[in-house]
């Protein structure tokens, strides 16, 4: 008996372990039960606070009325992150959590992994996690009035964590150091996906309750950016959704991610669609690809450079006034005879960035020649057909580029 007893419960499975497992299963549901009803709690302490901080009756004490807000906001977080050690680990660790509860944990892991390396980034993302997370619960199951009230305190929230969490980018993308300059392109894409991530959950939020005054102004390129919301994107596709990004941007977050950063975000996806071009060796996918970098090239002028009050030099600001008269020029041919206006407006955008191409170190000729190409068909530029002997046959050339 002694013998088979030690065989039945081995090291893996002794039953007091067995009972243990089977008390947590048990006990686990009511931890949720007493965590929820604090949450519960917490939460209407929060949304009362803020209501009471947003109120303009000028007869109560402003700071009085914040620091009861921020009280109560840090309790409503403190009991958010308890519901998740004490209810959300259990489960997932005894096998028993549902796959929102398993995503849910691994996201929280996620977040704590910034806490040695990037703290601000923690701090931020943290309350931004717990903060989705609770209302992940508020959209399934609560009352209309309930949900209309936390929508308030929350879009004001997160409207507050994510111009935090940009801030924090901009802030490392600004850096003249060397701290930062290997992680440069890692930063890029974090700013464009906590754009997109805020115009999917927060921008739309607002746009379906009409709130905020500006909500208006960005609707058309709101309307653009769901397109690129379905179906999988290629790279040219990706371009072209982050350039919208970053048109909204320029509307929502001009403090938190500021003119200069806006420029280098600009001008990685010039990068980016140039070398596109001149990498698509399929005819009809390459114009596809040239008409993207056009429209780049003028949201870049017009939406950001067009703003600029501080150049790096005077001989800069002088080389934009002359590209920007021309392009004013040219804008009043657009009633007149579009088409024209059209072919215009693309000429001046090649001849504006063929000067451009040869300050980097990247290799532009076969997008040069492209360029050249279409000149000569605009006829912009005249072609000067020079021929040379190259193993019996004759080459002909444009303006030292191979045709």
């Amino acid at each position: 008996m002694e013998e088979r007893s030690l065989r039945i419960t081995g090291a893996d499975g002794t039953f007091f372990n067995k009972i243990t497992k089977t008390l947590t299963k048990i006990l686990i549901p009511t931890k949720i039960g007493i965590n929820g009803m604090l949450i519960s709690m917490k939460r209407n302490n929060v949304i009362k606070a803020f209501e009471n901080y947003k109120q303009e009756d000028t007869n109560y004490d402003r700071e009085l009325l914040e620091k009861k807000y921020d009280t109560a906001y840090e309790a409503y977080l403190d009991a958010l992150d308890k519901y998740v050690m004490d209810s959300i680990y259990k489960k997932v660790r005894n096998g028993t959590a549902t796959e929102f509860e398993k995503n849910a944990m691994s996201k929280y892991y996620e977040v704590t992994s910034l806490k040695e390396n990037e703290f601000i980034e923690y701090k931020n993302r943290k309350q931004k996690y717990l903060i989705d997370l609770d209302y992940e619960g508020i959209k399934e199951g609560s009352k209309e009035k309930l949900k209309e009230r936390y929508n308030q305190f929350y879009i004001s929230k997160m409207d507050s964590l994510y111009k935090a969490i940009l801030k924090n980018y901009s802030i490392k993308v600004a850096d003249t150091t060397n701290a930062y300059s290997s992680t440069k392109e890692w930063i890029y894409t974090k700013i464009f996906y906590t754009l997109e991530d805020y115009i999917k959950n927060i921008l739309s939020l607002k746009i379906e309750m009409g709130y905020g005054d500006n909500i208006k102004e960005i609707i058309a390129d709101y309307e653009k950016f769901e397109a690129y919301c379905v179906g999988k994107l290629d790279t040219k596709d990706n371009i072209e959704k982050n350039m919208i990004l970053l048109g909204i941007s320029r509307k929502l977050f001009t403090h938190s991610l500021p003119l200069i950063v806006a420029e280098q975000c600009y001008e990685k996806l010039l990068k980016d669609a140039r070398n596109l071009v001149q990498d698509t060796k399929i005819a009809a996918k390459r114009e596809k690809t040239y008409s993207m970098l056009i429209n780049l090239i003028e949201d870049y002028n017009i939406k950001l450079l067009s703003t600029k009050v501080y150049w790096e030099s005077p001989k800069q600001r002088e080389a934009y006034k002359k590209f920007w008269s021309k392009y004013k020029e040219i804008s009043k041919l657009k009633e007149k005879d579009f088409i024209e206006y059209i072919k215009q407006k693309e000429i001046l955008f090649i001849k504006d960035d063929l000067k451009k191409l040869g300050s980097g170190k990247i290799d532009y000729s076969k997008l040069e020649k492209y360029y050249k190409r279409k000149l000569v068909d605009y006829g912009a530029i005249r072609e000067i057909r020079n021929s040379y002997k190259s193993e019996g046959k004759y080459i002909k050339q444009l303006k030292g580029v191979e045709l």
